[in-house]
């Protein structure tokens, strides 16, 4: 192990958390299916409630996140199992406001984090989002052409803004 990937902080206090949660645990058995037949494409941002703010509860969708809520093969294979196998019948993709990867370029990005790293990142790709109104609504085009998502799945592209908690649609 080098240097920089020593740990410096364990998980035992995750592990704690994790014998509370499994002690009042509920969901076992459960089928897997969505049950509201929702799918959200979302960001990794620790800010968004993915269930919440939509009034869901555990077992109702159906979530793929990444930074910057893009819909990339990943989460495309992932809208399509989904729906063919998972129940999912209307799909969300929902950036948010003030995200990271509309802050920065390309280039901006991969010297921060090679500085960081202490490691050349000009190599990585971290996907930044130019125009994020532009970027949404090529992403739901993408869905909605998808041969493999049927027309009779109803796709939205909204943006969420974690000041307020709202979303609005915008494709």
């Amino acid at each position: 192990m080098t240097e920089n990937a020593s740990p410096t902080i364990g998980f035992d206090d995750l592990i704690a958390a994790n014998k509370s949660f499994a002690a009042r645990f509920t969901l076992g058995g459960f089928d897997g299916i969505a049950h509201r037949g929702v799918a959200l494409v979302t960001c990794m941002d620790s800010r968004i409630d993915p269930l919440g703010m939509l009034g869901l509860s555990p077992g109702d969708a159906k979530i793929f996140r990444n930074p910057g809520g893009r819909v990339t093969a990943a989460a495309l294979e992932a809208l399509v199992l989904g729906v063919h196998l998972l129940n999912v019948q209307r799909i969300l993709v929902v950036p948010h406001t003030r995200c990271a990867m509309t802050k920065y370029s390309e280039t901006e990005l991969r010297e921060i984090i090679g500085e960081k790293a202490g490691s050349d990142a000009s190599w990585q790709g971290f996907h930044v989002i130019g125009d994020q109104e532009a970027a949404l609504k090529a992403d739901v085009m993408a869905i909605r052409a998808h041969p493999l998502i049927p027309d009779t799945v109803a796709v939205g592209g909204f943006i969420y803004d974690v000041d307020t908690g709202l979303l609005d649609q915008r494709a």
